[in-house]
């Protein structure tokens, strides 16, 4: 807290001669009215002063609303959608009744719709086997292209896999926006033993729920395959479809390698809405990323409360399409569908008419 100077002029609690003359007469002249009046002015502020600054330091500042959360109802089904020509251009510009929902064939209300450029939470899951050693170096370099395109505000971590699944950023760093941090989390990957791809996986949707941005993103560098995990393909495949993440995978492996499974790879992308990308050359992992991180930016949101309202732990699918004058039927990639929440069936909804999906 400031003190006032010393040296400071002081407001007196007498007044002067002169004035005091004109109070023994019942007369002030104006200029002595108004004279005196200050220095009571003044000394009420001074008065004032610290209990004025008590306030304002007690007074917590107001806090703004995250302008990166999707405010939507908890019961709502979240999904984001990449629309392309049929050149496989990303377009933009749709609305939000260019797009029509359907869950298990029922034409679905979109409840909310947006096409911004919003942060995510991203997890970089790296393949970290014997068999990714010639392909470190590239396999780094991809990884912080996707990082440079990315949004600055974006939440990165790094998942590296062998036989065992660890986190490269420091233990009291649950996520980074810096890119020399990514940088040397991804300078630690030493490529060595076998693959647990799976096993992989599961940490890394895990960890991706401790996020704090609405949108999620799992990147998977790796061949596929997997001799070392503990759990199994099915579990992956039921976590891959909870509406949690989005997962890109990237299939980088040798024609002679026994344990590459792409089809694993490319059931990961088509369930959560992602894609995946089997590059026949190390040199086009770069670009890649980069087209990834195009991709996740230039995505539609959609929310839709389900006409199904039963908790009844059955896989939903869902079916997003999209069109607009002039570009005709256009192709859109989103989560292919989810199982419904188990939990005490919600009372009845009021009857409505369903529309089934046109042949």
């Amino acid at each position: 807290m400031t003190e006032l100077s010393s040296s400071a002029p002081r407001p007196q609690s007498k007044i002067g001669p002169q004035a005091a003359a004109s109070v023994s007469t019942g007369v002030l002249s104006r200029k002595e009215f108004s004279s005196a009046l200050r220095s009571l002015l003044a000394l009420l502020v001074l008065i004032a002063l610290p209990a004025l600054v008590r306030a304002q330091v007690s007074t917590p500042p107001s806090r703004q609303p995250d302008e990166y959360t999707i405010n939507v109802d908890v019961n709502m089904v979240v999904l984001h959608a990449t629309a392309q020509d049929h050149k496989g251009v990303l377009v933009s510009g749709l609305k939000q009744d260019d797009f029509q929902v359907y869950e298990d064939g029922v034409l679905q209300q979109t409840k909310y719709f947006s096409h911004e450029d919003i942060p995510v939470t991203v997890g970089l899951v790296i393949d970290n086997s014997g068999s990714m050693t010639p392909k470190r170096a590239d396999v780094i370099a991809a990884a912080l292209a996707f990082a440079r395109s990315s949004n600055p505000l974006d939440q990165m971590f790094v998942v590296k896999f062998n036989e065992k699944v660890s986190f490269s950023l420091p233990a009291n760093t649950p996520f980074t926006d810096q890119l020399v941090q990514l940088q040397v989390a991804l300078s630690r990957i030493a490529s060595t033993g076998e693959t647990a791809l799976y096993d992989a996986v599961v940490a890394a949707l895990e960890h991706l729920k401790k996020g704090t941005r609405d949108k999620k993103v799992l990147i998977v560098i790796s061949d596929g395959g997997d001799n070392a995990s503990k759990h199994k393909l099915n579990e992956i495949t039921a976590l891959a479809g909870q509406p949690d993440a989005i997962i890109y995978t990237i299939g980088i492996f040798d024609e002679q390698d026994g344990d590459r499974n792409p089809g694993v790879l490319k059931r990961l992308a088509k369930d959560t809405g992602g894609e995946v990308f089997l590059p026949q050359s190390l040199k086009d992992i770069v670009p890649i990323c980069e087209q990834i991180a195009h991709d996740i930016r230039n995505q539609y949101t959609l929310a839709y409360v389900p006409t199904n309202r039963k908790r009844d732990g059955t896989y939903r699918v869902i079916q997003v399409k999209a069109s607009a004058p002039g570009r005709g039927r256009l192709a859109v990639r989103a989560r292919t569908g989810y199982f419904a929440p188990l939990g005490p069936q919600p009372p009845p909804a009021s009857r409505a008419t369903d529309h089934e999906v046109p042949n």
